[in-house]
């Protein structure tokens, strides 16, 4: 008998698309940014995805010395993979949010595949208060911002990250951004395996209706076949649906705080372990087996927990 498949957990513990007023549960203190990836690791997450924020107000940062309050705590308590971020905010330049990649050398790193309007200024319409003054116009102005990811900024972080060995999530907020990172597959910048992540529901990006996650998986496989690793991330409430998908489909998973707050329709995510136990029970009720961090590390050719500078 054929044993099941195994599908990779990814767990986004926190990010720049929701802001501290909108959910108590949102890690933003280092200590709870270690505890949330440490719980989601503990759940079935074989990779977490890590953002930093300023612990006196929450906003998101890329100072590297954020990010060192809290990685070598995860790294000695757990075996998990540590997956950094190089996107940080859409407020925030390449060489900002190239930092903590460059400096920590991680084993995984993401990287978005294009500039995009990334409009968040309709959570405005359901949070109304706020504890900190950045946080309304970080909404409101979204409106009137571009997130800068263009060929010169991908190749840049690529380049600058070649020699930590460090292997990167792939965002793919559209088709076209697929296209971008065949273009750098062709240039030699990115090696196989490849480990696409397509992002579903944010506005600017493609939606979140099964059609488009069909066209996002056909037309990856058009383009990469066999040396890549498909995952999914559904914004909002379209987590738990696309990630099921994604499942079923022969892919990969991706839940946490940074894409969605809910745990269930109008009920708020009291953790991120919360969420990455919901999906696990969706990958065994299909029959699948979670993968452990070792076997990401195995199915994704990474370097080994005890390369990284943290």
């Amino acid at each position: 008998m054929a044993k099941p498949r195994k599908v990779i957990i990814t767990c986004a513990v926190t990010g720049a698309i929701h802001t501290p007023s909108m959910s108590p549960y949102l890690p933003v203190t280092p200590d709870e940014i270690r505890d949330a990836a440490l719980g989601a690791a503990e759940a079935g997450a074989a990779i977490v995805h890590l953002h930093a924020r300023d612990p006196q107000n929450g906003k998101p940062t890329q100072d590297p010395d954020e990010f060192r309050k809290f990685l070598p705590a995860i790294k000695a308590k757990s075996n998990v993979v540590i997956n950094l971020t190089t996107g940080g905010a859409p407020t925030m330049g390449v060489q900002e949010r190239l930092q903590p990649a460059l400096q920590l050398k991680p084993e995984v790193a993401s990287l978005n595949m294009g500039s995009m309007n990334f409009g968040l200024y309709e959570m405005l319409g359901r949070f109304k208060d706020f504890k900190y003054d950045w946080e309304k116009p970080y909404l409101a102005e979204s409106d009137d911002r571009i997130f800068r990811n263009t060929f010169k900024d991908i190749a840049y972080i690529l380049e600058s990250c070649s020699a930590n060995q460090t292997r990167f999530e792939i965002e793919c907020y559209d088709i076209g951004h697929l296209y971008t990172a065949a273009h750098f597959i062709d240039r030699g910048l990115i090696k196989p395996p490849f480990l696409i992540q397509s992002v579903f529901g944010l506005r600017g990006g493609i939606g979140n209706d099964m059609e488009d996650v069909m066209h996002m998986k056909r037309t990856a496989d058009r383009l990469f076949g066999d040396d890549y690793f498909w995952s999914v991330l559904g914004a909002g409430r379209g987590q738990i649906p696309i990630a099921t998908m994604s499942a079923a489909m022969g892919g990969h998973t991706r839940v946490g705080l940074e894409d969605s707050l809910w745990d269930g329709p109008g009920q708020l995510a009291k953790s991120n372990a919360d969420q990455v136990k919901r999906i696990r029970t969706v990958i065994e009720a299909l029959s699948l087996e979670v993968a452990t961090p070792d076997d990401a590390r195995e199915m994704l050719k990474l370097k080994g927990g005890n390369n990284v500078a943290f």
